[in-house]
């Protein structure tokens, strides 16, 4: 099942994809006699989720199917959800990243980063430029959301507590960081600088995670792009890693890392390509330039 969050009546309200666009869960509701939250972030941490999916697996989808969509391209998508408990961000955990900014990759335990629900947007909103950087750079990434509160989850275990993955663009004031690496925070906190959606894709839509293709397109051409079997540290040791660090609660996200971040300018448009995913997009403009 797949899963967004569009914008409807002036509010944001989850919807289920379909071929021919999105369903509001508010029309499942009333058209098929259902009782599930029309929020994605209560969907996802008061347990609905695996129900909704059981259900949309057991004849819900052919139901959903028939309904009326709002076709993708006339559909106003939001953010999957605004208010994480917890962003974790994953730095150099591709070897070639790392090299971009003339550092060693990690290779005994992730470079772990935390970033603010501040930052978040979503497909089509623009990523601002700050006036503090003169070299901004864009990163995709594949995120995974967690479905389960959780601590000690061991590696063999990780999908137990998986809600859904989805595509995210990170971006990072890449001048400011190259001044002391204990400015990574800061570097990574700006308004717009976490780009997150459009679809929360189950992890039974995927049936490889470690052969997804992950690319960072500017413009339409790919600049960077890397397979999640070359990460340094793969997504279950990430699960598994820092739910030994924190509690781990439903919707908390890790961005897993990039294949290489790229320079961004006003004017850019930004994609993140994961293979099966619906592209995450993003116009950029620089805040410098609009004095």
């Amino acid at each position: 099942m797949r899963l967004a969050t569009i914008k409807l009546n002036g509010a944001e309200v989850a919807a289920i994809v379909s071929a021919a666009g999105v369903v509001p869960v508010e029309e499942v509701n009333k058209k098929l006699n259902q009782n599930w939250s029309t929020d994605m972030l209560e969907i996802i941490t008061s347990g609905q989720l695996e129900k909704l999916n059981d259900w949309y697996r057991a004849g819900g989808k052919e139901k959903v199917e028939a309904l009326e969509a709002i076709p993708r391209e006339k559909a106003v998508f939001a953010p999957l959800y605004r208010r994480p408990r917890k962003i974790w961000g994953i730095g150099l955990n591709y070897v070639d990243h790392a090299s971009d900014l003339a550092e060693k990759a990690p290779n005994e335990e992730p470079a772990s980063f935390m970033k603010p629900d501040t930052a978040i947007i979503g497909h089509m909103d623009n990523i601002k430029i700050p006036l503090q950087s003169e070299k901004t750079t864009a990163e995709s990434e594949l995120g995974v959301i967690f479905g389960k509160q959780c601590k000690d989850v061991e590696r063999e275990d990780w999908l137990s507590v998986v809600a859904g993955f989805t595509t995210i663009i990170d971006m990072t004031t890449e001048d400011i960081l190259r001044k002391n690496p204990r400015f990574l925070t800061r570097s990574k906190s700006f308004d717009t600088f976490f780009s997150f959606g459009p679809e929360l894709v189950t992890p039974d839509e995927v049936e490889d995670v470690m052969k997804l293709k992950v690319a960072t397109v500017i413009n339409g051409q790919i600049h960077a792009q890397n397979v999640v079997s070359n990460m340094t540290f793969p997504p279950d040791y990430l699960v598994s890693f820092h739910s030994k660090v924190m509690t781990m609660l439903p919707g908390d996200i890790i961005s897993t890392g990039t294949p290489r971040a790229v320079h961004i300018n006003d004017g850019d448009v930004v994609e993140c390509w994961i293979d099966g995913f619906a592209p995450l997009k993003n116009p950029v403009i620089d805040l410098k330039k609009q004095k």
